[in-house]
């Protein structure tokens, strides 16, 4: 099945399964999609959960985002991972992620001394703004 919006506005394609598998509680596999793709320079792809296969079933990708580098010719492959307490039966068809294609600044690594001060959370972390 092609990748596919459900509607015309929607961000992303949705990806279907070309082959079964069975995951168990706890299991991971990487799910073939029978497409390979083209991404432009400049641009990268991201494979995210659908939202209602995680909500009903506990099924989501595992490196959430998976991300398709704009250089890689290789067939999709979906690595998800069942978080629910009972098994998940896939079958050729299903649609079991969505791609998304997405603009990326391509920066590059600088070592500096020390950085700029900031205005913000300077070296706070996790939680340091609150609830």
């Amino acid at each position: 099945m092609l990748p596919s919006r459900a509607h015309a506005g929607d961000a992303g394609l949705d990806l279907a399964a070309s082959e079964d598998a069975l995951l168990a509680p706890g299991g991971r596999v990487a799910v073939a999609t029978g497409w390979a793709v083209a991404i432009p320079e400049g641009m990268a792809g991201l494979v995210v959960p659908r939202s209602g296969n995680a909500l009903r079933h506990g099924l989501t990708v595992a490196n959430a985002p998976g991300l398709i580098d704009s250089g890689y010719r290789g067939e999709l492959k979906v690595i998800l991972v069942n978080l629910g307490d009972e098994p998940f039966a896939i079958t050729a068809g299903d649609r079991i992620a969505q791609l998304v294609i997405t603009p990326v600044a391509l920066g590059a690594a600088v070592e500096v001394d020390a950085l700029p001060e900031s205005d913000g959370r300077g070296e706070g972390g996790f939680g340091s703004t609150g609830r």
